[in-house]
């Protein structure tokens, strides 16, 4: 079994902003792989009551990365960036979404981010956020917290596809 690198021992003692910056990898990562070998069909299959299905966890991932590290770092609006207003929005897929148009645009989004917080520091604050002025180290947080949820739910959700298992009442 292959270890994250998260786990690797380099990573203990690096600086907080490169753990932030491995954890976060992590995440993106395993949501990509929640779509791995799946059909069109299983990425879209709507399992809970809600609009979250697999290929819309990692559409609305995008979104994430859209909002924190675009319009909160530039200050552009939503309409601007070309996103949804509300994070509901953000997970409803279109006829033109595939798991390859969806992890093209969450990797790109995701470079993006990398790029837009390149120059940086954690104490930095992000200014375009709805909420005020934020540091980049809290909104670090946030989205690894956000990812994290969403890795779960994409593990109970794949889980489900793969088996065939609705789930119980």
């Amino acid at each position: 079994m292959t270890l994250p690198p998260s786990m690797d021992p380099a990573a203990w003692n690096a600086a907080l902003r490169d753990q932030f910056e491995v954890f976060l990898d992590e995440h993106r990562s395993a949501l990509h792989g929640s779509l791995a070998g799946l059909t069109e069909e299983q990425a879209r299959r709507s399992l809970v009551t809600s609009k979250t299905t697999l290929l819309g966890l990692v559409k609305h991932a995008t979104f994430v990365e859209r909002v924190w590290f675009d319009e909160g770092v530039t200050c552009r609006s939503r309409k601007e960036i070309g996103i949804p207003d509300t994070p509901d929005e953000s997970f409803d897929l279109d006829d033109g979404d595939t798991i390859e148009s969806v992890l093209r645009a969450h990797q790109e989004a995701c470079a993006a981010s990398r790029e837009a917080t390149s120059r940086l520091a954690l104490d930095d604050l992000l200014l375009g956020n709805r909420r005020g002025p934020l540091p980049l180290r809290w909104v670090y947080l946030h989205v690894l917290r956000e990812l994290a949820q969403h890795c779960g739910h994409a593990d109970i959700l794949r889980e489900q596809v793969l088996t065939g298992t609705a789930p119980r009442a």
